[in-house]
C-alpha cells in the first residue's frame, strides 16, 4: 500500500527550471521496463527503484503545482 504525500511535503521538492515532466514519466517507464526485464543487477533494481520514485515524487509536485494554479485561475473566473 503506497502512502500518500501531504502537500506540505510535496512543496518541498523544488524542480529545475529545465526539468521536463514528458522527460521524466519516460524515464520512470524506461527504468520500469529495465526492471521488470531483468536487465539489472539486484542491487541496481533497488538503485533505479529509488530513482523512480524520487521522479514520481517530482511529477506529482508538478501535477500539484499546475492544479493549484488552475484553481486560482477558475477562481479568478467566477469573481
Amino acid at each position: 500500500m503506497m502512502k500518500r504525500t501531504s502537500s506540505s511535503h510535496q512543496a518541498d521538492i523544488s524542480l529545475p527550471e529545465s526539468w521536463n515532466y514528458e522527460a521524466t514519466v519516460a524515464e520512470v517507464e524506461q527504468i520500469i521496463k529495465q526492471i521488470e526485464a531483468g536487465e539489472l543487477e539486484l542491487a541496481d533494481v533497488f538503485e533505479q527503484f529509488t530513482t523512480a520514485v524520487e521522479y514520481l515524487h517530482q511529477c506529482e509536485t508538478f501535477l500539484t503545482q499546475r492544479q493549484q494554479q488552475m484553481d486560482l485561475l477558475i477562481e479568478e473566473l467566477r469573481i
